[in-house]
């Protein structure tokens, strides 16, 4: 007598094993690839010594989000874009007067090269940056 085989009842599980293998390579692939997204942020450095300015100078301050300010005689006042901020830089930036620039150090430097820039281009050719000076 032969047997025959029984039909084996249906099974009401889904196979997940294929959706763990697709996880994997997605992990997999997001691990190699995301250090690629993570933009590269440089930090300023700061100096031993920095040299003190003589004459009460123009500052610009630009802020984490890219907000600029012009403070001049321990009066700030805000400015809505860098044209309006060349343009007041300006006019109150006559003779020697020298122009620094104070920048948060999560400001991208590309940022403050356009602001030197364009303050080179206006006219004014004393520009520096304030930098923190380092204890030791």
């Amino acid at each position: 007598m032969r047997r025959r085989p029984r039909k084996s009842a249906l099974i009401n599980q889904m196979n997940v094993v294929p959706y763990i293998d697709v996880m994997l390579v997605l992990l997999i692939i997001f691990m190699v690839t995301a250090p690629m997204f993570v933009p590269g942020v440089i930090n300023l450095p700061s100096v031993g010594k920095a040299s003190q300015v003589n004459v009460q100078p123009v500052e610009i301050n630009i802020t984490k989000n890219n907000s600029y300010s012009i403070t001049q005689n321990n009066k700030t006042t805000a400015v809505d874009n860098i044209e309006h901020l060349i343009n007041q830089v300006h006019s109150l930036a006559t003779g020697d007067t020298p122009v620094v620039i104070s920048a948060d150090k999560d400001v991208a430097y590309n940022n403050v090269i356009i602001v030197v820039d364009k303050l080179y281009a206006a006219g004014i050719k004393k520009v520096a940056l304030v930098v923190k000076e380092r204890n030791g």
